[in-house]
C-alpha cells in the first residue's frame, strides 16, 4: 500500500511557518533515513510557499493562469512523504512519526491505483 503524508503548515500558528528549524530538519533526515532503510520512503520533499503557486486551468482550451494559490496562507501544504507500508495502521504509526520530526500536524491519505 502506498500512502501521502501531507505537512501541514501555517503562517499564523506559533511554531509553524515554513522553513524547519535546524532541530526539525535533523529530525526530518533521521526519520527519512529511517524510512529509507526499511525500503517504505518512495519521495519526500518540502514545498515553495503558496505565495509561489500558480493555478491554471485549460479545461476545454480556457488558458487561465492565475498567480495564486487554491489554498491560502492560514494552512498550507509545505511538504510531504510518499511511503510504502503493509497496512493502514503502520502507515498511521510513520504519520505520527513523522509528525514528530517535523513538528507540524500532518495529513495521511492512501494513494489510490497502481
Amino acid at each position: 500500500m502506498r500512502f501521502l503524508i501531507s505537512v501541514i503548515d501555517s503562517e499564523t500558528t506559533p511554531g509553524e511557518g515554513g522553513t524547519a528549524t535546524g532541530g526539525e530538519m535533523a529530525a526530518i533526515d533521521t526519520f527519512n533515513d529511517k524510512l529509507e532503510a526499511n525500503g517504505q520512503l518512495l519521495l519526500a520533499c518540502g514545498l515553495a510557499g503558496p505565495s509561489t503557486a500558480t493555478l491554471i486551468d485549460n479545461r476545454a482550451g480556457a488558458g487561465k493562469v492565475e498567480q495564486a494559490s487554491l489554498f491560502g496562507l492560514e494552512k498550507y501544504q509545505s511538504g510531504f512523504w510518499l511511503i510504502k507500508a503493509d497496512s493502514r495502521e503502520e502507515a498511521e504509526a510513520l504519520a505520527a512519526e513523522g509528525s514528530r520530526a517535523c513538528n507540524r500536524r500532518v495529513e495521511l491519505r492512501q494513494l489510490l491505483g497502481n
